[in-house]
């Protein structure tokens, strides 16, 4: 069950004000303690932002960006999970479930598949709400070819758009950016 007086917020980066985007940078940097830099916030940004307030505090956010996977050969229109994290205060109080839950109905309304990269930390969490792990071998497009990508821990949530059969041993291959591939 979500806090009491929790509200849920879902706006277009364009639609944040200066300000607005200034504050979630901030809650970023404070709830990932020194681990979010500047690549980081890009990769949140051009997409939507689901954000979540208590008392008008900002207690939780994600953000659902468009990525293109490659999975057996087919190009999958992918809604992609970044920077997903709720204040400290706030942990454990059903914030990050009522934010994940939104991102899902994003997902399962407008992607062929839903992806994000997990710390080892929220691997449980994501297992929980029905996110498949990715055993297979990932990689990524870069300017010089594909390049593997081992070690992370990708998983995925298919949708009703989903092309079958999705196999999670194969392999996942995502699109070109700077910084954290995944």
């Amino acid at each position: 069950m979500p806090a009491p007086g929790l509200r849920l917020r879902t706006a277009p980066t364009a639609d944040l004000s200066p300000r607005e985007l200034a504050a979630v940078r901030g809650f970023l940097d404070a709830a990932f303690t020194g681990r979010f830099d500047d690549e980081d916030w890009a990769h949140a940004l051009g997409g939507l932002h689901v954000l979540a307030t208590t008392d008008g505090e900002l207690a939780g956010h994600a953000s659902l960006v468009g990525r293109q996977l490659i999975a057996d050969g087919r190009t999958l229109r992918t809604g992609y999970v970044e920077a997903v994290a709720t204040a400290a205060r706030m942990r454990r109080r059903g914030v990050g479930a009522a934010v994940m839950a939104e991102v899902e109905r994003l997902i399962a309304g407008g992607a062929e598949l839903g992806a994000l990269a997990s710390s080892a930390a929220a691997v449980d969490f994501y297992r929980a709400r029905g996110w498949l792990a990715w055993t297979g071998p990932t990689a990524a497009l870069t300017p010089d070819g594909p390049v593997e990508t081992p070690d992370e821990a990708v998983f995925v949530l298919p949708t009703p758009a989903t092309p079958a059969p999705l196999d999670p041993t194969g392999r996942l291959v995502c699109d070109w950016r700077r910084g954290d591939l995944w």
